[in-house]
C-alpha cells in the first residue's frame, strides 16, 4: 500500500499574517512588506513556492492575487492535485462579507461542492 505524502502549507503575506500563519503550524513563508515592488516579491515568492513538490498549499493575500493571476491561471490549467492556491482576507478587513460565508463559497468554487464544518455541541453530562 502506497503512504500518503505529507505536504506542506505554505503562505505569502506581510509580517502579521506569516506571524499568525506559522503560529498555526504553516511550514514555510515568505514575509513580503508593502513597497513599490511588492508585485515582483509576490511573483517570485509563488513560482519559487509552485515549483517546490513539497507543498500543497499556497496561501495568499486577496488584495495580492491581482499581481500573480496569470501564475494562478497557469497552476490551474495544469490540472495537477497540487499546489492549490488558497486566497486569504488581507490584514484585519472588517468590511468583507462574512469569513465562514467566503471559505464556504471559496470551497465550493474549488471542489464544486460546499463544506460546512459545524462546532461540536457540548453535552452537559
Amino acid at each position: 500500500m502506497m503512504q500518503p505524502k505529507k505536504l506542506k502549507i505554505a503562505v505569502i503575506g506581510n509580517k502579521d499574517q506569516a506571524a499568525l500563519m506559522r503560529l498555526a503550524g504553516v511550514d514555510e513563508y515568505r514575509v513580503i512588506e508593502d513597497d513599490r515592488n511588492v508585485g515582483e516579491k509576490v511573483r517570485e515568492a509563488l513560482r519559487e513556492f509552485e515549483k517546490d513538490t513539497s507543498i500543497g498549499i499556497i496561501l495568499i493575500p486577496k488584495n495580492w492575487t491581482d499581481y500573480v493571476d496569470d501564475l494562478i491561471k497557469y497552476i490551474e490549467k495544469k490540472k495537477t492535485v497540487t499546489p492549490v492556491i488558497v486566497e486569504i482576507p488581507p490584514r484585519f478587513d472588517t468590511e468583507r462579507e462574512d469569513v465562514r460565508e467566503f471559505y464556504k463559497s471559496y470551497t465550493k468554487k474549488l471542489l464544486g461542492f460546499a463544506i460546512e464544518i459545524q462546532r461540536p455541541v457540548e453535552r452537559n453530562d
